[in-house]
């Protein structure tokens, strides 16, 4: 059995707390880098690659399509590996998704194109996007959990914001990766350039194992598994206990998951198609938004647990909606400067949201259900948010040639989100609850 003595030490802490800070960042984006990179080349390389003879439209939306079963399988992941992690620990089921995530984005590097097997290559396509999604899926609430659960609970906010830095140093990571490979291999990389940022994935499994493997189990499992208190089935137990929670945990992630996906991968598309702006251009300015969200991600964490997690949030949320139309107007003039302030913008009025998020949907459950309620809270959103998105948004582009009703759909995302959030139980830290109730858990880990 683990024992919680040698963490108990207040150097050991210390220490601790720096590794699973480390730990969650280093394997969040690790895996957030073979998501995202999935998305660049859905909207650059796929369309041509694995849906040929396809008008541009058609071709866009199977691409996108295939990207949101990637979505659809989140939820899935988050069930599987949220029982594990409620059950065996954060530790051990962190190292079982890095490794599925990083196999499958490898194996996408090596998928011949249509033109070589037919169709059997946008069904490999497909069956490896699920496994990325189901891999990424059981991916957040684990380092999320293993971050916030050491941390102290006055800083809650703060110690979950760090695995969020996975976001954009993935993304970060991605595009730069792309953008390398399509300078490097000029007129060869819709054959071969957009494979080596794929096939690149393996290294990064490495890298991730070293630094996950270092870390030991949260105080706040351990403490679950010495009271005994560890549930049979913890996935089953919070969707029949606590099911207001998951569906606000899901539904609040309307107005910051969905706009996200199309400031980063739709823009791409309506970008070089619609106003006629370099692709270098586009993956240039998303580098410099991915780059401010490494400041703005732990600031808002940071001022959540100061003024709040719902007031902040409640703050993001309005700054999105605000600036629907102003994002649009601001692509569509063609100037580089406010193409680049719009995509800069549109990341850091996401960051207010994404930064408190993290405790913020934690902190709704206890410890000993909290991978798999706030993982499936979490993940729940992919099929509502953040996997529709991109094909919302091109069907509303190819039916009225405008983005009026795109701008629209960002701020009906914002009212649900708003109305979700009012709704939030609120999450309760005090001591000496049980611990199937939010908050549960001893200060022992402070």
């Amino acid at each position: 059995m683990t024992t919680s003595t040698p963490v108990e030490e207040p150097e050991t802490v210390r220490s601790q707390r720096r590794r699973a800070v480390v730990a969650s960042t280093v394997g969040t984006a690790i895996e957030w880098y073979d998501f995202f990179l999935y998305g660049t080349a859905a909207a650059l390389v796929f369309p041509h690659l694995f849906f040929p003879g396809s008008s541009a439209y058609v071709g866009v939306l199977a691409s996108f399509g295939t990207q949101f079963v990637g979505f659809a399988a989140r939820p899935i992941g988050a069930a599987i590996f949220g029982h594990f992690g409620d059950r065996v620990g954060r530790k051990s089921t962190l190292v079982m998704t890095l490794v599925l995530m990083g196999v499958s984005t490898f194996l996408i590097g090596l998928l011949p194109g249509y033109a070589s097997i037919g169709f059997a290559a946008p069904l490999l396509l497909v069956l490896l996007r699920v496994i990325q999604g189901i891999g990424v899926g059981g991916e957040w609430g684990g380092s999320v959990l293993l971050s916030m659960e050491w941390g102290s609970k006055r800083r809650r906010g703060l110690m979950a914001s760090w695995p969020q830095l996975g976001v954009p140093l993935g993304l970060l990571a991605s595009t730069g990766m792309v953008k390398l490979m399509s300078s490097v291999s000029g007129d060869g990389f819709e054959s071969w350039g957009w494979r080596v940022p794929f096939l690149a994935s393996i290294v990064l499994i490495g890298i991730g194992m070293y630094v996950r493997l270092r870390v030991l189990e949260s105080p706040a499992f351990q403490e679950v598994k010495l009271e005994r208190e560890v549930v049979r089935l913890p996935v089953l137990s919070v969707l029949r206990e606590q099911p207001r929670e998951v569906l606000t945990s899901a539904f609040v992630r309307l107005s910051e998951q969905a706009p996200f996906y199309l400031f980063i991968t739709f823009v791409l598309t309506y970008g070089t198609e619609k106003v006629g702006l370099e692709k270098e251009e586009l993956l240039n300015d998303t580098l410099i938004a991915a780059a401010v969200g490494l400041i703005s991600v732990p600031l808002w964490g940071h001022v959540s647990d100061l003024i709040g997690r719902r007031l902040t949030y409640g703050i993001g949320i309005a700054c999105v909606g605000i600036f629907a139309f102003p994002y649009f107007a601001m692509l569509d003039s063609g100037s580089y400067g406010l193409v680049l302030a719009a995509i800069v913008l549109s990341l850091f009025f996401h960051d207010i949201q994404y930064g408190p998020q993290a405790a913020l949907i934690a902190e709704s459950f206890g410890a000993n259900v909290r991978y798999s309620g706030a993982g499936l809270g979490y993940q729940l959103a992919s099929v509502i948010a953040g996997g529709p998105a991109p094909l919302i948004a091109a069907a509303i582009l190819e039916s009225t040639d405008s983005s009026t009703g795109i701008s629209w759909y960002i701020i009906g995302c914002c009212v649900l989100a708003m109305g979700a959030l009012l709704l939030m139980p609120q999450g309760r830290t005090e001591p000496g609850t049980s611990l199937s109730k939010p908050g549960a858990e001893s200060a022992k880990a402070d």
